[in-house]
């Protein structure tokens, strides 16, 4: 069972049908003790950082989400969501996250670009640039730079290179898709990327199938 997380923040029915077109089912909850059950976690989020990080810690998902990280269960983060898998988010007066990812969260900074200043937030379609030699089991359905759709005024910088299989660039170069292990972000929005985009959540539902191959999704 895929289990979409309801702390009050994202829009999470338009997550669930683009699991749906990918050929996946993903349940929608606001109860923590469903994650201990869940094969695979899916964390999203739209609003302010601190916010977000509070609607978890009020509706008691965060000890569980660290424990399913911990566990090796496959993770999704999708824009805010996986922002707060990093340790600490700028954003206002600064909040920590959940720590699964070591690194921060900042703000694209103003009068970025080569030619012009860049609007924020980045909104819009923009481009996805695989990092070479760095295999993503999400990326596996895409075209060579697919086109996916963002909306977010921050971006993470992890704290290792290791961590980021895909870049986009907007100014500053930024990590779009981020994961170690089992745990994945991505900083755009696959539920609103058309067919790339459903392309990366079938490929999360199938890498929750082998992890737990057991278990009818």
């Amino acid at each position: 069972m895929i289990v979409i997380v309801d702390y009050g923040m994202g829009n999470l029915r338009s997550a669930q049908k683009g699991f749906e077109r990918g050929g996946f089912e993903a349940v929608i909850s606001d109860n923590p003790k469903d994650i201990e059950d869940a094969s695979g976690v899916v964390l999203p989020g739209v609003g302010a950082f601190k916010d977000c990080f509070t609607g978890l810690a009020e509706r008691g998902f965060v000890g569980p989400l660290l424990e399913q990280a911990q566990s090796g269960k496959p993770m999704l983060g999708i824009c805010i969501g996986m922002q707060l898998l990093f340790d600490y988010g700028e954003e206002g007066e600064g909040s920590p996250g959940l720590g699964i990812l070591p690194g921060r969260v900042v703000r694209f900074p103003a009068g970025t670009g080569a030619t012009h200043a860049l609007k924020v937030p980045h909104m819009g379609w923009n481009t996805l640039d695989p990092v070479p030699g760095r295999p993503c089991p999400l990326l596996k359905y895409t075209t060579a730079s697919p086109f996916v759709y963002f909306v977010h005024s921050f971006y993470p910088v992890p704290s290792a290179p290791d961590l980021v299989y895909a870049t986009t660039d907007y100014g500053v170069r930024f990590a779009s898709v981020v994961g170690r292990g089992a745990v994945f972000g991505t900083q755009f929005h696959p539920e609103k990327s058309q067919q790339e985009g459903i392309g990366i959540l079938r490929a999360f539902g199938e890498f929750v199938m082998a992890a737990v191959p057991s278990v009818t999704l």
